[in-house]
């Protein structure tokens, strides 16, 4: 106990003998930009990844579409794989009508607020 006692003392002592420190004013941050840094607009980006989604989620969705197809062609007339085909086909009939429902609220939205999503330009600070 003595010891922690000495220690916050030592600690405290150093801490009140310490002077602030007061920033200067009008001083430019500038952080350099890194050179192995391809991406010159971060808007342009965000366009790109959510282009990329909705193409990935389609293919995927028709992807589902074509093996619960193969499925039902495969299953040689049982009851059980015929139903667990069609249950895998509906899903991905859904999985196209949601794709196509975001894409198209993503644009509707996109127009009632005056924002193009798929060239989306953020704003930069005024020089």
């Amino acid at each position: 106990m003595k010891k922690i006692t000495l220690y916050l003392t030592v600690i405290g002592s150093y801490l009140c003998l310490t002077s602030p420190v007061f920033a200067q004013g009008d001083i430019p941050l500038e952080i350099p930009r890194p050179g192995n840094l391809k991406i010159d607009d971060l808007g342009k980006l965000i366009s790109a990844l959510i282009g990329a989604i909705l193409i990935i989620a389609t293919i995927a969705a028709f992807v589902y579409l074509l093996l619960g197809g193969i499925t039902w062609i495969t299953s040689g007339g049982d009851k059980a794989n015929v139903e667990a085909a069609q249950k895998r086909i509906q899903a991905a009939i859904i999985g196209l009508i949601i794709v196509f429902a975001a894409w198209a609220l993503m644009i509707v939205i996109g127009r009632f607020l005056g924002i193009d999503p798929f060239n989306f330009v953020l704003p930069s600070p005024a020089s």
